[in-house]
C-alpha cells in the first residue's frame, strides 16, 4: 500500500490512485486475512471491500426532493431521560411509514410533509440529582425508571418546576421553526403551514403552551369565588367594615398592577409564544382530557371545538388512541356530554379499498338499546328528554361484548354462531350495526314495529340501524380509535399500545390525509378565486 488510513475499527489503503480497499480490524477478520495470505491471495482479494469514487448516473433537476410545504413537529412526553434520542429515533420511524404512504397515495402532489423531532427534555436542569441522592438502593433499576419516566408529570404538577418545562418545550419549539425557515426561505413566503404532533404528557404541555393556561389564573378564579360566598353569608358590622377595607385595596392594587403592564407593554412589545400557527394540532395517546377535567372544564350545550380549544389559536383538534392505551382519555365528552355514549371515529386500515371519509360517516351509538319496556310509543315519545338535559346511558365498556358468547352458549348451537357473530360485528365495525344484533330474539314485522327504548335514553335519538339522527351533534369529530387486531390480545396490548404510534401505517395514513386535504382545499379556493 502506497498509503494507509486508521480509523477506529477500520483502515483504508491506497494501492494505487483508483484501487482503494476498506479492511475490518476486527480479529475473525485478521485471521481470515493471514490465512488466506499465506495461500497466495492478495490482501485486497481475501477480505478488503473495494472503495469507489463519483457516481453512477447523471443527476437532473428533476431529482431534487418535492418543496416542503407543511412541517410537523413531533412532540415527547415522559421518559425521554431514560432513553436520550429515542424521539429522533420515532420520529424518523413516522418519517419512513409517512414516505411509503406518500408514494402509495399522494405521489401524483408536488408538495411534501416534513416530519421534525422536537427534544426538550434533555435541556431541563429541574431538581438537578436531589431525588436521585433520596431515592434507596434496593430495586434501584426499577426506581431509576420511574424516576426518568412518571417523575416527569410530578414535575409538571409542580408549582416550581412547570414554568421550566413549559418554556423548555416553548424555547425549542421557535428555535426549530426559525431554523426550518432560514434554511427553507421560501415556506414562509409561500404560506407553508405547521402542525404538532404530540404525545402522552407532550399533549397537555403543547395544549398549555397554545393556550397560555396558568395555575395562577385557576387560583385567582377559586380566590373571587370565595369572595362571593363571604359576600352572601350573614356577617357582623366589623367584619362588613374590614371586608370593605380589603375589597378596595385588591381594587386599588389591580389597578396599579394594570397601569404596570399597560407602560412595560409600551416599552417592550412582548414576542407571541409561538412564532407560528398551529394549523391541526394530533394528540397521541393523551391524557389531556384528565387535565382538563381536573381544572374544571365540564361539557357543554354547542358541538364547537371552541368549548376546549379555540379555533383561533389552532384550526383543528384531533385526538387518535389505542382502545386498550391505559394513558389514552377521549375529549368529545368534554364538549357535548352524550358523545360518551357515541363511539370514537374509526381509523381505517392503511390497505382498505375506497374507505368512506372521515367527514361522512356517520355517528354511532356504543350500546345501541336492546331491552325493550312495556311503555306505548306515545309515552315514550312524550316522556323523552331534551337534547341536552337527558342523563347519560351507562356505557358498555369495549371487553362486556365477550360475555356474549357464555349467555349464547346456553341457547344451543346456532345462537353461539350469532353471538359470536355479533361480538365480532360490534367490535370491529360498531358504525354499521345491524338491528338484528340490537334487537336479539325479534323476527318478522312484529319485531319491526316495536320500536326498542331504555330507561336513560341517550340524548341523540337514533334509527334502528344504530345511527344518529342530526340533532345536537360535533362541528367536526375529535376523537379517532385504532383498530384493534383480530387477534391481538388486550392485555398485552395494553402494555405496548401506549409506544405503538409511531410506526403504524394506519397513522401515517390519517396524518397526510388531514394534511394534503386541507392543502388541496386551499388550492381549489384560491383557483377559484382567480376565476
Amino acid at each position: 500500500a502506497i498509503h494507509s488510513l486508521k480509523l477506529s475499527r477500520n483502515h483504508v489503503d491506497w494501492h494505487s490512485v483508483d484501487e482503494v480497499y476498506l479492511y475490518s480490524d476486527a480479529t475473525t477478520s485478521k485471521i481470515a486475512r493471514t490465512v488466506t495470505q499465506k495461500l497466495g491471495f492478495s490482501k485486497a482479494s481475501s477480505s478488503g471491500t473495494r472503495l469507489h469514487r463519483g457516481y453512477v448516473e447523471e443527476a437532473t433537476l428533476e431529482d431534487k426532493p418535492p418543496q416542503t410545504s407543511h412541517i410537523v413537529f413531533v412532540v415527547h412526553g415522559i421518559g425521554q431521560k431514560m432513553d436520550q434520542g429515542r424521539i429522533i429515533k420515532n420520529t424518523a420511524m413516522m418519517r419512513d411509514t409517512a414516505r411509503k404512504v406518500e408514494e402509495k397515495y399522494f405521489s401524483n402532489l408536488a408538495t411534501h410533509v416534513e416530519f421534525l423531532p422536537v427534544e426538550w427534555r434533555s435541556k431541563l436542569t429541574l431538581d438537578g440529582d436531589t431525588v436521585d441522592s433520596i431515592t434507596p438502593d434496593k430495586v434501584r433499576g426499577l426506581r431509576d425508571m420511574l424516576n426518568s419516566s412518571a417523575m416527569d408529570i410530578m414535575y409538571y404538577t409542580s408549582p416550581l418546576y412547570r414554568d421550566e418545562l413549559v418554556k423548555g418545550l416553548q424555547q425549542e419549539l421557535n428555535r426549530l421553526y426559525s431554523l426550518f425557515c432560514s434554511r427553507n426561505p421560501e415556506f414562509e413566503e409561500k404560506g407553508g403551514k405547521v402542525s404538532i404532533v404530540s404525545h402522552s404528557l407532550g399533549c397537555v404541555i403543547t395544549y398549555d403552551i397554545m393556550t397560555g393556561w396558568n395555575p395562577v389564573r385557576l387560583y385567582e378564579q377559586l380566590l373571587q369565588k370565595e369572595e362571593e360566598e363571604l359576600e352572601e353569608r350573614w356577617m357582623s358590622y366589623e367584619e362588613q367594615r374590614l371586608l370593605e377595607e380589603l375589597y378596595i385595596t385588591k381594587q386599588r392594587l389591580r389597578e396599579i398592577e394594570e397601569r404596570l403592564h399597560e407602560l412595560k407593554a409600551s416599552t417592550i412589545s412582548k414576542p407571541p409564544v409561538l412564532k407560528f400557527k398551529v394549523e391541526n394540532f394530533f394528540c397521541m395517546g393523551s391524557p389531556l382530557a384528565v387535565f382538563l377535567a381536573l381544572r374544571g372544564i365540564r361539557p357543554g350545550t354547542s358541538g364547537s371545538q371552541d368549548h376546549i380549544l379555540p379555533r383561533t389559536i389552532c384550526n383543528r383538534l384531533l385526538n387518535i388512541f389505542h382502545p386498550t392505551d391505559p394513558v389514552a382519555y377521549r375529549l368529545e365528552p368534554l364538549i357535548l356530554k352524550h358523545y360518551s355514549n357515541i363511539s370514537p371515529v374509526q381509523i381505517h386500515w392503511y390497505n382498505t379499498a375506497n374507505p368512506l371519509p372521515y367527514e361522512h360517516m356517520k355517528p354511532s351509538f356504543l350500546n345501541p338499546s336492546k331491552e325493550p319496556t312495556s311503555a306505548p310509543d306515545t309515552e315514550s315519545a312524550s316522556a323523552a328528554p331534551s337534547p341536552t338535559t337527558s342523563p347519560v346511558m351507562v356505557r358498555r365498556h369495549y371487553g362486556e361484548s365477550i360475555t356474549n358468547i357464555g349467555k349464547a352458549s346456553i341457547l344451543g348451537a346456532a345462537s353461539i354462531g350469532k353471538g359470536l357473530g355479533g361480538m365480532l360485528f360490534s367490535r370491529f365495525g360498531r358504525s354499521s350495526a345491524t338491528p338484528q344484533t340490537m334487537e336479539t330474539g325479534k323476527d318478522g314485522p312484529e319485531g319491526e314495529e316495536k320500536k326498542a327504548t331504555t330507561v336513560g335514553t341517550p340524548p341523540l335519538s337514533h334509527s334502528s340501524s344504530g345511527f344518529l339522527e342530526p340533532t345536537v351533534e360535533l362541528e367536526h369529530r375529535i376523537d379517532f380509535e385504532l383498530r384493534e387486531g383480530l387477534v391481538e390480545s388486550r392485555y398485552w396490548s395494553a402494555v405496548t399500545s401506549h409506544t405503538a404510534y409511531w410506526s403504524s401505517l394506519d397513522i401515517a395514513l390519517f396524518l397526510l390525509t388531514f394534511m394534503y386535504k386541507q392543502d388541496q382545499e386551499e388550492t381549489d379556493k384560491s383557483n377559484l378565486d382567480t376565476i
